[in-house]
């Protein structure tokens, strides 16, 4: 759902960068993450600016995340696009606007049957964890350990887990994001096995984010 620095779009995982459908019970929380029937890098879209296989890729992610039918899908993984858009730029990226699409998202995902989804606080979860890469990739300022820990107060907001329980998946996936970033350092190749690297810690962070929303159902 991710990401020049700019976001790793994180459909919860976030992006992961990383939108279920059916009737939801309103006094349910998130239903857990979906198996992904693949799991593509989708920052080699974003670095490359090759739009139309990110959104494919968001569209994946955010069915894959959250299951909302498929027009809410296509719309909410519009929103996420939109928000890597404005986003990317860097330095001159536009964070009030990036914030406004994923508000837009999670409003989605909230109207599905999640009462206690604040939208507004979601979407700052997640851009600022943008923001946290991209500081922590242009800087000294900023430690890995600060990255992890914007990742589980997205993690555990979303999917309403102890912030222990999706500490594992937060920091595979900023495993995942140091491989991608040593991949865009080496310019880019999609030959570089950093992508394949990246895809392993993806998909074994997804499914540790599964595993912490099991061992807490509602």
């Amino acid at each position: 759902m991710y990401t020049a620095h700019s976001a790793q779009f994180a459909t919860p995982v976030a992006v992961p960068v990383e939108v279920r459908d059916g009737p939801v019970n309103p006094h349910r929380r998130h239903r857990r993450p979906r198996q992904h029937r693949r799991h593509r890098p989708h920052r080699a879209a974003y670095y490359r600016r090759e739009w139309g296989p990110f959104l494919r890729a968001a569209v994946g992610m955010v069915e894959a995340g959250f299951g909302m039918g498929p027009r809410r899908t296509l719309l909410g993984a519009w929103y996420v696009l939109r928000a890597n858009q404005v986003w990317a730029p860097y330095p001159d990226n536009d964070p009030v606007a990036a914030r406004a699409f994923m508000r837009r998202f999670y409003t989605l995902v909230a109207s599905q049957g999640h009462p206690n989804l604040d939208p507004t606080c979601a979407a700052e979860l997640e851009v600022n964890w943008w923001r946290v890469h991209r500081l922590h990739q242009h800087s000294t300022d900023l430690s890995e350990r600060d990255l992890t820990a914007a990742l589980i107060a997205l993690y555990a907001y979303v999917y309403q887990a102890p912030p222990e329980s999706v500490r594992a998946a937060s920091e595979l996936r900023v495993a995942a994001m140091d491989a991608s970033d040593r991949w865009v350092a080496a310019g880019c190749s999609l030959a570089d096995p950093l992508l394949a690297s990246e895809r392993r810690l993806l998909v074994a962070s997804y499914t540790a984010l599964r595993d912490a929303v099991d061992r807490n159902p509602s």
